[in-house]
């Protein structure tokens, strides 16, 4: 059965799940805190600001706690404004703009301290009948043959100490050789394709689903700025931090099924990079379109 507003979005304790996912889900169930005002929590395994997809994800599930299941949400962006202290927790204010027969709009606003972290615009919209057609998704190898990104990491584990000590909630697998193998084959790629799903079965209850891929969707995304120079997280000296990230989702789904996250970056110019994604499922249907533009400095290293 799907969560009604207000009720709690799963059973931390339910079967299947492994526990970062447990975390993670725990960490969507938001608490009201007021008239449209809703407070989220970190996990306990943390980067050292908040990661964007949490704050993208708890907004989408602030949003739709507002907005009834017959409006699945259909497009969200949002612009980062100040990193967040993942020691403390951080509070989501919605603005209600326009609820229609077939539309809603809101803002969701998240603070801390008192000072805004994100703003993010999120639509509603009823499925209804239309033209369809989907771009074709790209020839990769399935799922099951290839590694979990954990298996990647052996060897440099103290390289890559952000990404093993992350949450790993989702079940990630590169199709491709990813940024820090690449770096000692010394070869470059301008594109990147990892199928993702979540580690554990997810509930009905679609907003759940949504939430899920938002939060995957900012994994990965600027790997191909990088490797299109032959750079790695890790090894070379770079730092990276998200501007301003949008979704749009065109399809129902499950993220619990394995879906393709097939992502490109079209140019990198005055220290920002953009990278664009697409989310199709295992039959090739287009789910989900993603944009992203972050703040990308490499320093390299002196001879």
């Amino acid at each position: 059965m799907s969560a009604s507003l207000g009720e709690t979005v799963a059973d931390p304790e339910g079967p299947g799940l492994s526990d970062d996912l447990r975390v993670l889900l725990s960490i969507l169930d938001l608490e009201e805190n007021g008239p449209d005002i809703f407070l989220g929590q970190h996990p306990e395994k943390v980067w050292s600001r908040t990661f964007g997809g949490q704050l993208v994800s708890q907004a989408i599930i602030a949003a739709g706690r507002t907005v009834g299941p017959e409006r699945p949400v259909h497009a969200v962006n949002a612009h980062f404004v100040r990193g967040g202290d993942p020691k403390q927790p951080i509070e989501y204010h919605v603005d209600r703009h326009r609820d229609g027969r077939a539309f809603a709009n809101r803002t969701v606003t998240a603070y801390q301290d008192g000072q805004e972290l994100f703003v993010m615009l999120a639509a509603f919209q009823d499925y209804g009948k239309g033209l369809e057609h989907s771009a074709p998704q790209p020839q990769v190898p399935d799922p099951e043959g290839l590694p979990r990104v954990e298996e990647s990491f052996v060897g440099l584990e103290d390289k890559l100490e952000m990404f093993v000590n992350a949450p790993h909630p989702i079940d990630m697998r590169y199709t491709n050789d990813p940024a820090w193998i690449l770096k000692g084959t010394g070869e470059t790629l301008n594109h990147n394709r990892v199928w993702m799903r979540t580690d554990g079965a997810l509930p009905d209850d679609p907003l759940i689903h949504v939430a899920a891929l938002a939060y995957s969707s900012d994994t990965t995304v600027l790997d191909s700025i990088i490797t299109t120079h032959g750079l790695s997280w890790g090894l070379d000296r770079i730092i990276a931090a998200t501007v301003n990230h949008s979704i749009w989702f065109h399809r129902p789904f499950r993220f619990d099924d394995w879906a393709l996250y097939a992502t490109e970056s079209p140019v990198a110019s005055g220290s920002r990079g953009l990278a664009r994604g697409h989310f199709y499922s295992r039959g090739g249907d287009l789910l989900a379109t993603t944009v992203q533009e972050g703040v990308i400095r490499h320093f390299p290293a002196r001879r």
